[in-house]
């Protein structure tokens, strides 16, 4: 059985999406685990810094490692984020890639995508955020921040493993274990079906990690979900910083857009 494994997971990971999840009650539900909660019932300091967090602003930068199939990845994604508006632009970065960057911007339940196929030089394709979907393990739908943190915020069985300097600060590291609804969050259907069939070999959840670091103030200064399987892993690691900053968003012009109804290739997620 574990050549099946190997080949089912990794197409998981990288292949699908390289040439419709329900967004709506299982965000919800993903977010309201109650494995997120402490045992006296009270919001665990995780699922409480990342609530904080969703109500002010930060910057961000996200290190993305795929590997798989002989292959591997490495990706920059980076910028800042208005959580409370829903407001925020980024940029992502593929060295060596045939599309080696693309800027995106958040605004008005809109997602704005510079550097796709079909789209011109100087145009930006634009299509409703909540329609935005997973094409890869572990990776948010067009990289969208807010996605990362819905997925931390429903880490279960998490325990304190100590302090450690991060992003400049003293912060309390948290780990834990992302369940199967969780790590399936508005992904791809031809996705979310090759990881239903990995789940089914393996006869578990896929071992997904999520780490979260919270300084003395509460603050979620950085996040990271790791997944390794016979031969394929991701991971993902988010630094936080600026939080509470203002952030400003310049909205590309109505005449310089484009309607899509579907992004894909690995700088999209």
């Amino acid at each position: 059985m574990r050549r099946p494994l190997v080949l089912v997971v990794a197409a998981a990971l990288l292949c699908a999406g390289c040439s419709s999840a329900d967004a709506g009650n299982h965000d919800k539900a993903a977010a309201a685990s109650p494995s997120s909660t402490s045992s006296s019932g009270s919001p665990s300091p995780v699922r409480a810094a990342v609530a904080a967090l969703r109500e002010a602003s930060a910057g961000f930068r996200q290190e993305i490692e795929l590997e798989g199939e002989g292959q591997v990845y490495g990706l920059t994604v980076a910028g800042s984020f208005d959580f409370a508006a829903d407001r925020g632009h980024l940029t992502v970065d593929l060295p060596g890639g045939a599309i080696d960057h693309s800027d995106q911007v958040f605004a008005d339940g809109k997602i704005y995508i510079s550097g796709i196929q079909g789209v011109g030089k100087d145009a930006w394709g634009v299509l409703p955020r909540d329609k935005a979907q997973a094409h890869y393990l572990l990776r948010a739908p067009l990289n969208d921040p807010e996605h990362v943190l819905q997925q931390i915020a429903a880490m279960r069985e998490i325990s304190r493993e100590g302090e450690e300097n991060v992003q400049g600060v003293r912060a309390v590291r948290y780990r834990g274990i992302l369940d199967h609804r969780t790590v399936t969050l508005r992904m791809a259907p031809d996705v979310r079906t090759k990881t239903d069939q990995a789940r089914d070999i393996l006869g578990s959840d896929l071992p997904v990690f999520a780490d979260a670091w919270v300084d003395d103030r509460g603050r979620l200064v950085q996040t990271r979900m790791s997944a390794n399987l016979s031969g394929a892993q991701v991971t993902l690691t988010m630094a936080l910083s600026d939080i509470g900053e203002r952030v400003s968003v310049t909205v590309p012009k109505a005449a310089d857009t484009i309607p899509v109804n579907e992004v894909s290739g690995i700088l999209n997620g």
